[in-house]
C-alpha cells in the first residue's frame, strides 16, 4: 500500500502540471493578497475617519433633539479570504428615538476606488473555487483511464492487490499534490498578513483559518473525486478531460451565475404597499393623537412650537405622513438661547416634549413590527432563497461554509445590527429614565452643557469560533457526505469495470 502511495506521488510530483500548478496558486495568491490588504486598510483608515467624524459631530451639538448618533460597522480582517457580504452590505447606521434601524437602512462611509474594487472583488476564495477544482480535475482525470489506456492498470492488477487499495493510493497522491500548493498559498497569506501594520488576528482567528483550510480540503477532495469518477466511467482520457471540462464549466461559472440571474431581489409592489399603508396609518393615529394634546393643552390656539423665540432657531426634519416603507421623519427643533418672554411656556414645551418622545418611541415599536416581516419578505428571504439553490453544487456550499468560518456572511452580519437594535433601546431607555424628552436640554442648550459622554456607549465584538463553526457545519458536513457518496460511487464502478 504505501509502495502504491509512493509510486502515485512521485508520479504526480514530477509532472509538468504539477510544477505548473505551483507556480500559477502563488502567483495569482500573492498578487490578490497583496491588492485585498491594501483595499481593507483603506477600508479600515474610512471606517476610522467615520468615526472620528461622527463622534465630533455629536460633541458639537447642544441638545438632545438635534443629535444623530451613528454606528459604524469595522471591516473584517479576514474578509481577504471570503469578502462574503462585508463590501456589500452598508456600514453606517443612525440610531434615533423615532427609528429602529435594520439592515437594510444602513448606509457606506468612504469613497469607493472603482479601480481598486475591480481587483478586490476577487478574493482567496474565488481562486480555490475556480483554479484549484479546475487543477483537482487536472490531477484526476486519467488516474484510471490513462492508466487503463496504456495498459498498466491491468499489470498492477496482476499483483495481489485490492481495487480499493488502488483507488485509496491514487486518491491519497492526488491530494497531497493539491495540498502543497493549498498550504504554500497559505501560509504565505498568513506572513503577508502578519506583516501588515493594519491587520491584527487573535487566536479565534487563526482556529477560521483553520477551518477554511479544512473546509478548502474537502471541496478539492470532491473535485478530485468528480475527476476519478469520471476517469472510472470512461475508457479514453480525450473524453475523460472533456467531460471533466464540462462538469468543471457547469459548477463553477454556469449554474452560480445562473441562479444570481434567475434570483430577482425586486420589492414585490403587493409587501410594499401593503406595509406602506399599515404605516402610513400608524403615523395618522400618531398625529391625531399630537393633535389632540395640542387641542387640550392649557395654552390655546398655540402649535406644537408654543411660540417659543431665541437666538439660534433650528428646525430639523418634518412630519411626513406618506413616508416610504424604509423611511420617515418627525420634527424637532432647538434653540442656543431662549428670549426672557419665552420662558413662562417653557413648561408648556416640556410637557408637550415628554408627551412627543414616548408617543414617537412607541409608534417607532409599532411601526418596527410591520417593518420587519415586509423587509424579511423583501430581502432576506429572496437572499436565503439564493444561497439555498447555490448549495446544490458544491461551489455554492463551499462559498457559503467559508462565509460562515470568516463571518461575512448574512447571519454574521445581521449580529452586528442585532447589537445595533439593543443599542438603539439601551438609548431610549437612558432617555426615559433620565427624562431628556422633558428636560430643558431637550429645546435649549449651549456648549458643553451635555456630557455627551454618559449615554451608552456602542460596542460590537464578532461571534466567537464556536458560532462560527456551528454555522460552518452544516455545509461542511454536506461537502463530506458528497465526499463519501462519490467514493462508494467510483469504488462500485471500478471494480464492476473491464480492465
Amino acid at each position: 500500500m504505501i509502495t502504491l502511495i509512493r509510486r502515485e506521488l512521485l508520479d504526480n510530483l514530477m509532472t509538468f502540471r504539477f510544477a505548473a500548478a505551483v507556480f500559477i496558486m502563488l502567483l495569482l495568491v500573492v498578487a490578490t493578497t497583496a491588492v485585498l490588504i491594501r483595499d481593507y486598510e483603506r477600508r479600515l483608515a474610512s471606517y476610522d475617519t467615520a468615526v472620528k467624524k461622527h463622534r465630533q459631530e455629536i460633541l458639537e451639538k447642544t441638545t438632545y433633539s438635534i443629535a444623530s448618533l451613528k454606528v459604524n460597522r469595522p471591516p473584517n480582517p479576514l474578509s481577504v479570504f471570503n469578502v462574503g457580504l462585508d463590501k456589500r452590505l452598508g456600514n453606517t447606521l443612525g440610531v434615533n428615538y423615532f427609528f429602529v434601524p435594520t439592515l437594510w437602512d444602513a448606509g457606506k462611509h468612504g469613497a469607493d476606488n472603482p479601480f481598486l474594487n475591480l481587483f478586490s472583488s476577487i478574493d482567496l476564495i474565488f481562486i480555490f473555487q475556480g483554479i484549484l477544482s479546475l487543477l483537482a480535475l487536472v490531477f484526476a482525470y486519467d488516474t484510471l483511464a490513462g492508466e487503463r489506456e496504456r495498459g498498466t492498470l491491468r499489470l498492477v492488477l496482476t499483483h495481489p492487490i485490492r481495487h480499493g487499495q488502488i483507488l485509496f493510493a491514487k486518491y491519497i497522491s492526488g491530494m497531497i499534490c493539491l495540498l502543497i500548493p493549498l498550504l504554500m498559498c497559505i501560509l504565505l497569506v498568513l506572513i503577508m498578513l502578519t506583516m501588515s501594520a493594519s491587520v491584527f488576528l487573535s487566536t479565534d482567528d487563526f482556529f477560521r483559518i483553520g477551518g477554511v483550510v479544512f473546509t478548502s480540503f474537502v471541496y478539492l477532495s470532491l473535485f478530485y473525486l468528480i475527476g476519478m469518477l469520471i476517469s472510472a466511467a470512461t475508457r479514453r482520457t480525450s473524453t475523460a478531460l472533456m467531460l471533466a471540462m464540462f462538469v468543471w464549466g457547469f459548477l463553477v461559472l454556469v449554474y452560480p451565475n445562473m441562479i444570481l440571474t434567475a434570483i430577482k431581489t425586486e420589492p414585490h409592489p403587493d409587501t410594499t404597499l401593503s406595509a406602506y399603508n399599515r404605516i402610513k396609518q400608524i403615523w395618522e393615529e400618531f398625529d391625531r393623537d399630537r393633535l389632540q394634546y395640542l387641542a387640550n393643552d392649557p395654552v390655546p390656539g398655540e402649535k406644537w412650537q408654543f411660540g417659543l423665540r431665541g437666538d439660534g432657531f433650528t428646525r430639523r426634519g418634518t412630519m411626513d405622513n406618506s413616508s416610504s416603507l424604509l423611511y420617515y421623519r418627525v420634527t424637532g427643533f432647538h434653540f442656543k438661547t431662549l428670549e426672557a418672554e419665552s420662558e413662562p411656556l417653557m413648561p408648556h414645551a416640556q410637557n408637550y416634549h415628554r408627551f412627543f418622545g414616548t408617543q414617537v418611541t412607541n409608534t417607532a415599536e409599532r411601526i418596527w413590527l410591520v417593518r420587519k416581516p415586509a423587509l424579511d419578505a423583501l430581502y432576506t428571504r429572496p437572499a436565503k432563497m439564493e444561497q439555498t439553490l447555490l448549495k446544490f453544487s458544491p461551489v455554492g456550499l463551499y462559498d457559503a461554509a467559508t462565509e460562515a468560518w470568516i463571518g461575512t456572511d448574512l447571519n454574521s452580519l445581521q449580529d452586528f445590527f442585532t447589537a445595533v437594535q439593543r443599542y438603539h433601546q439601551a438609548i431610549i431607555d437612558y432617555y426615559l429614565n433620565n427624562k431628556i424628552f422633558e428636560s430643558r436640554l431637550w429645546i435649549v442648550g449651549a456648549e458643553g452643557e451635555i456630557d455627551w459622554n454618559l449615554l451608552p456607549q456602542f460596542s460590537f465584538k464578532r461571534s466567537d469560533i464556536g458560532i462560527n463553526a456551528k454555522r460552518a457545519f452544516p455545509d461542511l458536513c454536506l461537502l463530506l457526505m458528497i465526499n463519501l457518496v462519490l467514493f462508494a460511487i467510483i469504488f462500485l464502478i471500478f471494480v464492476r469495470s473491464e480492465v
